[in-house]
């Protein structure tokens, strides 16, 4: 954890996806077509504390939302549903702070915070890939 604060140093967003080098950020798949794995994320994400969902667009798989930190920094989140085929779904999570400063890793917390929720409720879907 240490090194992601330093990192957050610097940065001031964290992004998922396959090549990602932390294991913790990559893609995560779920034995879902993408319409179910759509409806699933969404109705869980509704229901996250601390996070609004702003704007849905299922045509395109995406999911805006924003979460206001303790230090009152507002983070833009946005999470995509990717139909990898028929009967599997991957999902991403892009996560940034605004202003100029680090996010001292909370961007990092926050995507693995997203996950956890996702993989609790969908748990039963959860798969390591296509």
């Amino acid at each position: 954890m240490l090194k992601r604060t330093l990192i957050g140093l610097l940065r001031s967003h964290e992004m998922t996806g396959d090549k990602a080098k932390d294991p913790a950020l990559k893609s995560h798949f779920y034995k879902l077509s993408k319409e179910r794995a759509w409806e699933e994320v969404l109705s869980t994400l509704k229901k996250m504390q601390g996070y609004k969902v702003l704007h849905e667009v299922p045509n395109v798989g995406e999911i805006v939302m924003e979460k206001k930190t303790g230090f009152g920094r507002t983070m833009d989140i946005t999470v995509s549903v990717i139909s990898v085929n028929p009967v599997t779904s991957a999902v991403d999570i892009y996560s940034a702070s605004r202003g100029n400063l680090g996010d001292l890793g909370s961007n990092y917390r926050v995507i693995l915070d997203i996950y956890r929720t996702l993989d609790k409720k969908l748990s039963q879907y959860k798969t390591n890939g296509v």
